[in-house]
Formats: C-alpha cells, structure tokens, sequence
C-alpha cells in the first residue's frame, strides 16, 4: 500500500507537503508512510476514496483501477474539513480542568481562556500551553501547543509529535514528545528533541490520553 500511496501522489502531480496537510499528518509522517515506515490508517483511507474516488480495492491490494471515477483535485485540495482560514481554536488553561485527559474526552464542559485564530491552519481541537523543556529549544514552557484528538492508538504516526497525558504515582504527567515504536510489547518510546532528556519507555496502559501536535505558537518574551 505504501508504494501505491507514492504512485498515486505522484499521478496525481501532488507534493507531499499538499497532501500530507490534507490527511491532517506532518510531512515526515507522509514520507514514512510512502517508504513503509508507517501505515496509512483507516482514516486517512477513507479521506482517500471519499475526497479522490480512489478505488479501496487498488489501494489496499493493487487491483482493479486506481479510481472509481475521475478525482477533483481542486476540490480536495480546498476541503474545508482541513483548509479552515481563522478557525478559532480554543485555549484552555489545565489548571482550570481536571487535567488533560478529561479535556481530550469532553471538552464541552470547560471554558476556553481565549482563542487561537490563523488563517489556512489545518483544523485543531484545541489549544494549551506547554510545561517543561523537554522540546527545547523547538518548543520551550510557555509556548502554545495546538492538537488534533485521537481516539485510537492504532492510528499514531511513528516518530511525529504527540501531546500525552500519562498516569504517574502523583497523578497526571502531561507532556509532548515524538513517539516512537518500542521492542518491547505493550510499550510506547518518547523521544525528546533535547538530548539532555533520555528516551523514555513508557506501557500503553498507562497512556490517558494522546493528540497529534497540529501547529505551535512560540512566546518569546522581553525582559
């Protein structure tokens, strides 16, 4: 499937920065996917053969055509679901939640403390600041962290950035780190971007809660 995703990019005259920002993943990500790295997920499936009329046939085995019927290009590249000029994101404040791992499952009952607006960013669930330096210096305490929910941990996309919430022996640790597989079962690897902090492991069944990182704002202050 991942030769074909490649083979269908490039049919399609597509770069990888167009169409991993309409399936909502980095470009890394897109690039593990088309070299066998990483599996496409069901979702991002479906966004092909609904959004291209891509043939779910020749996708999953290679038979059949490539299509159902001629894709609209223009189209997909304009969907609103991905393409939202000022979306406004809401920004919570975790210390008026009770913690992140509530927030991911229902946000509905938390006021945002203000809201994140840029034009043509791909559409986020919400937005929090960070704590901790672990991504410094790409990302330091303080910054603005936007994020895209995810449901299912069959869906990660190996070696991106994700939001965690983990359950530790004082309650909930919250962090961002790129994921990565682990050789050990029932592990997940947290990779920072500063050496100073070590890979971690850490079991599944302590993960909480899990989003993409979408987008950041850094905060750079004067003194």
């Amino acid at each position: 499937m991942e030769s074909r995703l490649r083979q269908l990019r490039k049919e399609l005259k597509l770069t990888q920065e167009s169409l991993a920002r309409q399936l909502g993943i980095g470009k890394s990500a897109l690039s593990m996917i088309e070299t066998g790295k990483a599996s496409l997920s069901e979702r991002n499936k479906n966004i092909l053969v609904q959004g291209l009329n891509v043939n779910p046939d020749w996708l999953e085995s290679g038979r059949g055509e490539m299509f159902n019927a001629p894709p609209d290009v223009r189209s997909f590249l304009n969907r609103d679901d991905n393409n939202m000029p000022l979306q406004s994101v809401p920004l919570y404040d975790l210390e008026g939640t009770d913690g992140f791992a509530a927030l991911l499952e229902d946000s509905s009952g938390y006021k945002p403390v203000d809201y994140v607006r840029v034009p043509n960013m791909p559409r986020c669930d919400g937005a929090i600041y960070l704590v901790g330096d672990g991504m410094a210096p790409l990302l330091k305490s303080g910054d603005i962290v936007m994020y895209r929910c995810l449901t299912n941990l069959d869906d990660i996309f190996w070696g991106d950035m994700y939001l965690l919430s983990i359950d530790a022996d004082d309650g909930e640790y919250v962090t961002v780190r790129y994921v990565r597989r682990s050789d050990r079962s029932g592990y997940l690897r947290l990779a920072g971007y500063n050496d100073m902090y070590d890979d971690k492991e850490v079991e599944v069944s302590r993960i909480r809660g899990i989003a993409f990182v979408k987008a950041s704002i850094r905060m750079n202050s004067i003194l």
